[in-house]
């Protein structure tokens, strides 16, 4: 491998020198490829392993590369598409419909973040049902996601066994869902942003904490009432979401 000089150039040298990194990664290397350490790199490009390293940040948000714990830098596939628009086949939209992709993880009673109690309109100490959902794509996880839901959406809900099991968890967490099907669901709304796993999302997504992430926060209306609130962190690295709410298969990136 021989030795690559940069010429001077008016954008940011890390910017350049990421349009450089991105052509040898579709020229040199194959998916899942490791890359040669940080000090081979900086020495080929003949630039400071600072500025390397802001070139392979911004490759790892785009997905280019991935970081994995133990293994190195990796050349990343393909970004999946991910549907993220109305459940199609359930009770208009609800989660946990019979043509639902995610995967039911368990349930706590737990005071909700400050900006999700400001959408339910409960105040920050006051305990709501956590429903923990996953999703995985390929094999690989893509998502993790936490429902709250008051318990005033969910009066008919049977009362806790008070069984502190993995089993009792996810069973609770299913009733949750079934108490909401019983509720007709007026419509949804959607944001996104960019964001950081935090320690927890990062281990459930297979991640280093602060990796980039998308953040989808859907909130359920009943009776012009916020009913529910979902907030799904998806791995920026390897998703690309579509808002479709035609039933068509979600676009494939790459």
């Amino acid at each position: 491998m021989g030795t690559t000089t940069l010429e001077t150039v008016p954008e940011p040298k890390y910017w350049h020198l990421k349009t450089v990194l991105s052509d040898a990664l579709d020229s040199e290397f194959a998916v899942g490829e490791i890359l040669p350490n940080e000090r081979e790199l900086a020495a080929r490009f003949g630039v400071a392993r600072a500025t390397l390293r802001q070139a392979l940040e911004q490759l790892e948000l785009e997905g280019r590369l991935q970081r994995r714990r133990g293994v190195g830098t990796t050349v990343a596939p393909p970004r999946v598409g991910v549907d993220v628009g109305p459940a199609q086949g359930g009770a208009q939209g609800w989660p946990g419909s019979a043509a639902d992709v995610w995967h039911t993880e368990g349930h706590e009673d737990t005071a909700p973040p400050a900006a999700v109690a400001r959408l339910l309109e409960t105040a920050e100490d006051t305990p709501v049902h956590a429903v923990r959902r996953s999703r995985t794509s390929g094999g690989q996880p893509v998502a993790t996601e936490v429902l709250y839901v008051p318990g005033a959406s969910v009066p008919g809900l049977p009362a806790d066994s008070g069984e502190d099991t993995e089993t009792s968890g996810v069973a609770r967490a299913r009733a949750v869902l079934r108490e909401l099907h019983r509720l007709a669901l007026d419509g949804q709304d959607r944001s996104v942003e960019l964001g950081s796993a935090r320690a927890d999302d990062a281990r459930r997504l297979d991640r280093l904490p602060g990796a980039p992430v998308l953040v989808v926060t859907t909130r359920y209306v009943v009776d012009r009432r916020t009913a529910a609130v979902g907030v799904a962190t998806f791995r920026a690295d390897t998703c690309r979401l579509n808002f479709a709410d035609t039933g068509a298969d979600p676009v494939l990136a790459g």
